[in-house]
């Protein structure tokens, strides 16, 4: 496969941004963590307990996974920038992983107030936001809702907030009708919908491809963890939610990651129409890549991030 960079200069103008951002809110009550071992939780403000793990030190990198996955899916990223000097954090979504399950608060509003308990448990700052589909929503509702006083660097990989956010001449086809899919594929069979999503994440279905099989059983394992209330209500928090005054004001270096042949998030609704919405965006399209590519091509993913987080040094 062949990379295509894309500069901002190459891009549609955009809109202009809002200044200034708020500090997260001070709530020492709830930004309570805890370690058991290599185990860690932090409170949120509405005492639901949510696992993360935090590798490294340096510079905080916080990366938030994509649905219906968990922290483990950032790892191959985690351990790459973690060795290389930065602190990797990543936690397992309400609902998801080993964190627990309340029945209510899967929704983006609530994951992103959820990111600030976490920002705020660890006293972090500087922090460069690294957000996967789903996961770049948060990171983009989190802005929305709290500003980048603690916020560096922001990347959005196959990213969800430009496919939902309205008002855009290039969008391409509609994400309902996928969605509405996922929907009814987990509601009538979940663990046989996860094992099949796996093909179209990883781009098994397409000729030449490599993803393993391996790979594959791990989507499935992580997927299964996930809470059948929040993975439904997951489905739900796509439909509904909107990106564009969120997107609006990240006014912080950011860096867009997308596979030139996203099943699950087209390129042309997704990643190029966030042109028309961020200031100071660089993008990277990996022509013929699938949605996961942060394992598919973790070792090209890697290079990007690093020298992105790194302000254009090499790799390693």
């Amino acid at each position: 496969m062949s990379e295509t960079t894309i500069s901002r200069r190459q891009m549609i103008a955009t809109v202009g941004l809002c200044a200034g951002a708020a500090l997260l809110p001070s709530r020492s009550a709830h930004a309570a963590r805890t370690r058991s071992g290599t185990d860690a939780t932090f409170t949120t403000k509405d005492d639901t307990k949510l696992y993360y793990k935090d590798w490294g030190e340096g510079q905080p990198v916080v990366f938030s996974h994509g649905w219906p996955l968990s922290s483990d899916a950032w790892e191959d990223q985690m351990r790459f920038l973690a060795a290389r000097g930065y602190r990797c954090i990543a936690h397992d979504r309400r609902g998801y992983g080993r964190s627990e399950q309340p029945w209510n608060g899967n929704d983006m509003t609530t994951h992103a107030d959820d990111l600030a308990g976490l920002v705020r448990a660890l006293e972090l700052k500087a922090v460069i936001h690294v957000g996967h589909f789903s996961g770049a929503g948060e990171v983009a509702r989190y802005i929305g809702r709290y500003g980048t006083g603690r916020v560096s660097k922001v990347v959005f990989i196959s990213a969800v907030p430009a496919l939902l956010a309205g008002g855009s001449s290039t969008q391409s086809s509609s994400p309902v009708p996928v969605f509405d899919e996922i929907r009814a594929g987990l509601l009538a069979d979940r663990a046989e919908f996860f094992r099949e999503f796996s093909a179209p994440y990883y781009g098994v279905n397409r000729p030449g491809a490599t993803a393993s099989q391996g790979l594959r059983d791990s989507f499935w394992v992580q997927a299964m963890h996930a809470g059948h209330k929040a993975a439904v209500d997951g489905v739900k928090a796509f439909l509904e939610a909107h990106y564009t005054a969120d997107l609006q004001r990240i006014d912080v270096p950011t860096l867009i990651l997308h596979g030139g042949d996203d099943q699950i998030v087209p390129l042309g609704a997704s990643a190029l129409r966030s042109a028309e919405l961020l200031c100071g965006a660089d993008y990277r399209i990996y022509e013929g890549a699938p949605h996961g590519i942060c394992s598919t091509l973790k070792d090209r993913v890697n290079a990007d991030l690093l020298r992105f987080v790194s302000d254009g040094s090499s790799p390693d």
